[in-house]
């Protein structure tokens, strides 16, 4: 295989090495998540690796590939993601020592993720490019073999068998919507799906803030950067090898906001039960973010990695609850007099609403000194009952305002 060559030749040799290696990870039908969208949706639960992510599938397979001499040495990569934890399980499991170069800012939590799966961790610079720099010195100056987490054909042929087992478990897909980072799995997958005798569409899926396959694909200079949640995508610099895969075979690629990747994310745990980051559910965030253009197809999701923070999940379930309704944070405007509260907790009481939480605000407002600002958390039913209570509280002369998330 050459860096300008991936074929479906490529990926089958590929899912022969890692046979038995990594999990055939389960395709099912979602009839709730087709019912919401109005497209058929399958879903490829690869966050059910063992390092829950897909990951696994290309560090194996570039593994699987080293010379006696380059397995005897080692491998290095530049990683504080899922490739990092693929790369060093695997390596572990057939004797090869691997080295990760991440950021000083990287979290502790994946450090010691990675490091529990045998990678030897090296901390370095204080940003992404920072660590890739220091990990290609490394190569040179210890001999090592780099393994690039996405810019591989031999890292996206082992990618690209997922979705030789998708196609296979759903045989009546015609359209696969597919995260998109640096490229490795939608350059992997789309090469198979290419290579079917039936036509497929492939769609990519990039987050709204990190736009750079996205700019490249369609000549755009959008800005990248910022806090998204989907930082296993959020990638300044798609791969050149698998740019021109994506210029060649992929159909279209679609950005997707932050709200829509929370709602994915909240989707597949409350429906699906299961955990996905946000990277993962980029696809499903497509799906919703563009109803007409999924609607009656039969489309296959990759759930791609599972590694999300235990607090940043709790956020994104919560914001969730908000935005449907039934979690609400009012704010309202009281006389401050003895039982002014009292009533107001009398008009939950009677619409069945339940207090969260109470915050009381005498100082820091516009009112007049007798006057204060009470913010009321509450969990309501639904959003209707919600509005009941809000409508109550304004007939009965309280100025009563919602906090909105956006």
């Amino acid at each position: 295989m050459t860096q300008t060559s991936l074929t479906l030749a490529d990926v089958q040799e590929a899912a022969k090495r890692i046979e038995g290696a990594v999990v055939r990870t389960p395709t099912m039908h979602s009839q709730t998540l087709s019912s919401i969208t109005g497209a058929n949706i399958w879903l490829k639960f690869e966050n059910l690796q063992f390092t829950a992510a897909y990951k696994e599938r290309g560090a194996l397979n570039a593994l699987l590939q080293l010379s006696d001499e380059q397995r005897e040495r080692g491998v290095i990569a530049a990683s504080a993601g899922n490739h990092s934890q693929g790369l060093s399980y695997h390596g572990t499991r057939l004797g090869v020592p691997v080295t990760i170069v991440m950021p000083r800012t990287t979290p502790v939590v994946k450090v010691m993720q990675t490091e529990s799966v045998g990678g030897k961790v090296v901390l370095e610079g204080e940003t992404f490019d920072d660590a890739q720099a220091h990990a290609r010195q490394l190569e040179k100056e210890l001999g090592l073999t780099f393994v690039h987490p996405f810019d591989d054909p031999h890292v996206a042929a082992g990618a690209g068998t997922v979705a030789l087992e998708l196609l296979e478990d759903g045989p009546d897909i015609d359209c696969l919507v597919v995260p998109i980072g640096g490229g490795g799995l939608i350059s992997g997958m789309s090469t198979v799906a290419k290579a079917q005798e039936r036509e497929i569409e492939v769609i990519g899926a990039e987050a709204q803030l990190f736009p750079s396959s996205y700019n490249s694909y369609k000549n755009e200079d959008l800005p990248c950067g910022g806090d998204t949640l989907a930082e296993g995508i959020a990638v300044k610099q798609p791969g050149k090898f698998t740019q021109s895969v994506i210029d060649r075979l992929v159909d279209d690629i679609v950005l997707v906001d932050e709200r829509h990747l929370e709602e994915a994310v909240s989707l597949l745990l409350q429906i699906e039960k299961t955990v996905v980051e946000g990277a993962g559910a980029a696809g499903l965030a497509a799906v919703l973010s563009y109803p007409e253009r999924f609607e009656g197809k039969n489309i296959g999701l990759v759930l791609c990695g599972g590694n999300i923070d235990t607090r940043l999940l709790a956020n994104v379930l919560l914001r969730d609850l908000a935005r449907s309704g039934r979690l609400a944070r009012l704010q309202i405007t009281l006389q401050d007099r003895p039982g002014a509260l009292s009533k107001v907790m009398g008009e939950f009481e009677a619409h069945n609403v339940n207090i969260i939480e109470i915050y009381h605000q005498r100082i820091f407002t516009n009112l007049p000194a007798k006057g204060l600002i009470t913010d009321i958390e509450c969990e309501a039913r639904d959003r209707e009952q919600l509005e009941a209570l809000v409508k109550s509280l304004s007939d009965k002369g309280y100025k009563v305002s919602q906090v909105e998330l956006n």
